[in-house]
């Protein structure tokens, strides 16, 4: 038994440590085993590329070739678990600054796409707090309504 025990540690902790739950509060965590519950589409624990395409099917994204599914499965060491799940989101999330995070990306791919320089200029405006927050329901305002509304 000892040796099943040893390689189920070993695969539970395969690109990344133990200390992987300690980098999130106890509401993040919970928030990704949501996701992962969700992506996970046949139950079995392991996010698989057939996973992947089936939840990517849900949200309208039909064709999704081969190769994008393999590359995405292949940001992981090995099969990818909860605890594997949980480490790649510590990893990209560490040390990284919060402005470039999902919000640049998505006004700067998506309908009116926002340019580099409009981009300065929005972090100018409304630049992140301390803990790296940003006021999104006033950067929203702003886009939509074309000026600061009133406090």
């Amino acid at each position: 038994m000892a040796p099943k025990k040893a390689k189920r540690r070993q695969q539970q902790g395969e690109g990344g440590s133990s200390n992987v739950f300690s980098m999130f509060e106890q509401s993040q965590i919970q928030e990704y085993k949501e996701a992962f519950t969700i992506i996970d589409q046949n139950r079995d624990g392991i996010i698989s590329k057939d996973d992947l395409r089936d939840v990517l099917a849900t949200m309208g994204q039909l064709n999704v070739k081969n190769e994008e599914l393999e590359a995405m499965v292949k940001e992981a060491s090995g099969p990818i678990n909860f605890t594997v799940f949980l480490t790649m989101f510590g990893e990209k999330l560490k040390g990284a600054d919060p402005r470039t995070l999902s919000l640049e990306e998505l006004l700067t791919t998506q309908c009116d796409r926002f340019t580099p320089e409009e981009m300065t200029n929005l972090w100018a405006a409304f630049p992140p707090d301390v803990a790296g927050n940003v006021d999104y329901k006033n950067i929203c305002y702003v886009i939509t309504h074309g000026e600061e509304k009133e406090e």
